[in-house]
């Protein structure tokens, strides 16, 4: 099939290679962009491809914490420039969605359209900032966590466009003061390093599959014998884990202790089983919404 001027440019854009291996993977791929972004990665042309992520729409992320940290909310509205991000007017539509968000608990963002407070239906509200400000609004995401036994901890990047929530259980009613700022870089750590999961047993076996996949293809085109390509596509499987499981990976406040080390220590300084056990983050240009 034809490929288009454009379809380079966005498939370079994504993953930093070559204009030709670029045109060669889309015609190669039938214009599939995923697949194509997967051949790159086969022949090693890719700089970027695992890490990439789509332009940004503008907007907010707003999180809130509360009920003594045993309750969490996060939300994301987006609008069209940054001009109207950061406008009082878009600001209070987005804190007003928040409102009802914690104080009714919808379901999906359906029924939260569907939501009156003070006698303002959100979807009129909507409608109505939409024909002020003139720009295409949207309440994009939202979600609520809740723990008995643990903890939970936000974590808003500078300028809103960047938010997390994380959740530990176990944590010890008397030791919850010391494990907060624990907790709270370890929200900054999911913000800056963008982790898959939380720990390797979480991650989709077909995404596993796939990254074995990838590695041995490389290293065979790298002229490595057949026999020993498992071995070495399990020898960067064991990478792959360190850069996307929360767990495993460096500490970017501390590079010589990982994650794990920072819940073991607090574990057998208080004799705790403190665990984590989610984590939610918002980005703007996240493509998983």
């Amino acid at each position: 099939m034809a490929v288009s001027a454009n379809q380079v440019k966005e498939l370079r854009d994504k993953t930093g290679a070559g204009m030709m291996d670029c045109k060669q993977a889309l015609t190669e791929s039938n214009g599939d962009f995923e697949k194509a972004v997967e051949i790159l990665r086969k022949k090693g042309a890719s700089v970027a491809a695992k890490r990439a992520e789509r332009t940004a729409n503008e907007g907010v992320v707003l999180t809130r914490v509360f009920n003594n940290g045993k309750t969490g909310a996060i939300l994301e509205v987006n609008c069209e420039t940054d001009f109207v991000a950061n406008s009082d007017d878009f600001i209070n539509f987005a804190n007003f969605v928040m409102d009802i968000v914690i104080s009714n608990k919808p379901a999906d963002v359906a029924a939260l359209l569907q939501l009156t407070k003070d006698g303002k239906n959100i979807a009129d509200e909507l409608n109505a900032l939409i024909g002020k400000i003139g720009e295409k609004i949207e309440i994009s995401r939202f979600a609520l966590d809740n723990t008995t036994n643990g903890e939970i901890v936000d974590y808003i990047h500078m300028g809103s466009k960047l938010g997390v929530l994380i959740e530990a259980e176990n944590v010890p009613a008397d030791k919850a003061a010391e494990f907060q700022p624990i907790l709270k870089d370890i929200a900054m750590q999911v913000a800056a390093m963008r982790p898959l999961s939380i720990y390797r047993e979480e991650l989709d076996k077909s995404l596993i599959e796939k990254e074995i996949e990838i590695y041995k293809e490389i290293a065979r085109k790298e002229g490595k014998p057949e026999q020993i390509l498992e071995k070495i596509a399990l020898g960067k499987l064991n990478k792959f884990y360190e850069e996307n499981c929360l767990f495993e990976q460096a500490f970017v406040k501390d590079n010589t202790k990982k994650i794990s080390v920072l819940i073991d220590e607090f574990n057998k300084k208080n004799s705790a089983q403190t665990k984590l056990v989610k984590f939610r983050r918002f980005h703007l240009s996240d493509e998983n919404k």
